[in-house]
């Protein structure tokens, strides 16, 4: 009997290892994710990294606002298309010209009828 207890005592001890085991390497937050969540950490970390890039531009953009007339005239300009009086506006096209080096002639319809032989 004495026997049979330390047994049983150890049987659940293995148990116990086994499931802590399990827990460890196959649980919810386990070693089995852990690749899984360094990935998704990198992944946030550029995004803050890029956030934080984005917010340094706003914020000297706030600043340049509320401390010069320079940008609130450059805004103004650019997104509003306002222009001071005195200025000529001028606006010039991106859109591609193609031109011709040969003259063009005017087409006489009388040309492009075909005369048919009897």
């Amino acid at each position: 009997m004495k026997y049979f207890s330390q047994f049983m005592l150890l049987l659940i001890a293995v148990a116990i290892l086994l499931g802590l085991q399990y827990q460890y390497w196959m649980g919810k937050s386990g070693r089995a994710n852990l690749e899984t969540l360094q990935v998704e950490l990198e992944q946030q970390k550029q995004r803050n990294d890029q956030k934080m890039d984005e917010n340094k531009v706003l914020l000297a953009d706030v600043n340049d606002l509320k401390n010069g007339l320079e940008a609130v005239e450059e805004h103004a300009r650019l997104d509003l298309g306002l222009i001071k009086p005195g200025e000529t506006f001028v606006q010039l096209s991106t859109a591609a010209v193609t031109h011709s080096s040969q003259p063009t002639a005017p087409i006489n319809p009388e040309d492009m009828i075909e005369s048919v032989p009897e």
